[in-house]
């Protein structure tokens, strides 16, 4: 952990929970001490509208009045536990495959973390990309909203066009390491 000029400093630490629909949610952090308050504007800042319960995070905080305060999102890591065994839908594709795929950027059309799933369009592509709740989970997110911004790794599954990977959209602008 550092201080900076700013007075935030870095904590690591993981996600109690996060409501989308509240706005908020709080982070325990691996230090110990009282809980961080991670608001949805400073989560949006890092380009993702939710985050999934039990996600690894690197943020910067502050002191306030109200207490301690997620300024900045520095880094999302999926909760443990969350790449266990694969999909139904990728049990015969090859992880490759799966792993290779660009990514690409997109919008949401719509979710329904109910139903589990939901669509996405890939910018400049018209076809529909399913987009299932797991995949969410595995990629450190709880909840997607209409008209938001992402970066998917799409490959052609038993249900046409489907995500294998969600990401920050920002992530599609970067060269991959692959």
């Amino acid at each position: 952990m550092k201080q900076d000029a700013n007075s935030a400093r870095e904590v690591f630490g993981q996600v109690k929970w996060f409501d989308p629909a509240k706005g908020f949610g709080f982070v325990v952090a691996d230090e110990g001490g009282p809980d961080i308050l991670l608001h949805a504007n400073v989560l949006r800042n890092f380009g993702q509208s939710s985050v999934a319960d039990g996600a690894r995070v690197h943020i910067l905080v502050q002191e306030t009045e109200r207490g301690v305060q997620a300024v900045e999102v520095l880094k999302i890591e999926p909760p443990e536990g969350t790449g266990g065994l694969p999909l139904a839908d990728f049990a015969e594709i090859d992880p490759k495959v799966m792993e290779t795929a660009p990514l690409e950027p997109a919008r949401v059309k719509w979710f329904d973390k109910g139903k589990g799933f939901g669509f996405a369009n890939v910018f400049g592509r018209g076809e529909d990309v399913f987009v299932h709740i797991e995949v969410l989970r595995r990629s450190g997110l709880a909840d997607l909203l209409p008209g938001e911004a992402l970066a998917i790794r799409v490959i052609d599954g038993k249900r046409g066009r489907m995500a294998t990977e969600v990401c920050a959209w920002e992530a599609a602008l970067k060269p991959e390491d692959h």
